[in-house]
């Protein structure tokens, strides 16, 4: 297999589902979010919608539903009570076989931007505690950096302008199809790896330049180069 980081500089990492297995806590809160206000839909979806910014999955749920959506000031409302729900039942667990991927990147000297559709502040906090010495202060981008959230491509292009690259000279790392196509909409060598049941077909329709079955397989790739 070629070497995916020959001439890379950077490396544009998202966190829910990438470096923390918290995937399935995120899909129970709002499973338990949607069953309360009796939206309907199937809380595997969230793994689909992924990437998305919060209060934006929110509204699609709705428009989904219903045919229209809420408006900001109440898909903000219900995201927030959903992360509520998120602190009640889940917890920060870093991703099997993530520290080994992130390590191999800083070996090769690239720069980590982490690029998140969050804006839980605990879950962000917990970036540094769990992974010192990848991230850089200030090499982050959020669901409150950006007017548009993924699948726009927006978060990606200020990740690319914080570690001031071209988008050649950078690499995604994601494991959600919106975020894959968020990634491949700024022009970037996108990599999908699937750590929640989303199939392989949903990235290859996404346009991911390559994929991997887990995250240890793409841990175990980096440090074979």
């Amino acid at each position: 297999m070629d070497d995916i980081l020959k001439g890379k500089k950077a490396a544009l990492i998202d966190m829910d589902g990438v470096i923390y297995d918290s995937m399935k806590f995120h899909a129970e809160a709002f499973r338990r979010l949607f069953e309360e206000e009796g939206v309907p839909g199937n809380p595997e979806d969230v793994y689909l919608y992924e990437g998305m910014r919060g209060a934006d999955l929110v509204n699609m749920m709705y428009m989904r539903a219903y045919g229209h959506g809420v408006s900001k000031e109440r898909a903000a409302e219900l995201y927030e009570l959903k992360s509520k729900y998120f602190y009640e039942i889940g917890r920060n667990e870093p991703m099997a076989g993530a520290d080994r991927m992130l390590d191999a990147l800083k070996k090769r000297e690239l720069r980590r931007v982490l690029v998140t559709g969050s804006a839980q502040a605990k879950l962000l906090e917990g970036v540094n505690r769990d992974y010192p010495g990848i991230f850089l202060p200030g090499d982050r981008v959020t669901a409150l950096d950006v007017t548009n959230g993924k699948p726009d491509p927006e978060p990606y292009l200020k990740g690319l302008a914080i570690a001031g690259i071209q988008p050649q000279e950078a690499i995604v790392i994601e494991n959600a199809p919106l975020g894959v196509r968020a990634g491949k909409a700024a022009g970037i060598f996108t990599v999908a790896v699937t750590t929640g049941p989303v199939p392989r077909e949903a990235f290859e329709k996404e346009g991911a330049d390559i994929i991997f079955p887990s995250m240890p397989a793409f841990a175990d790739y980096l440090e074979s180069l």
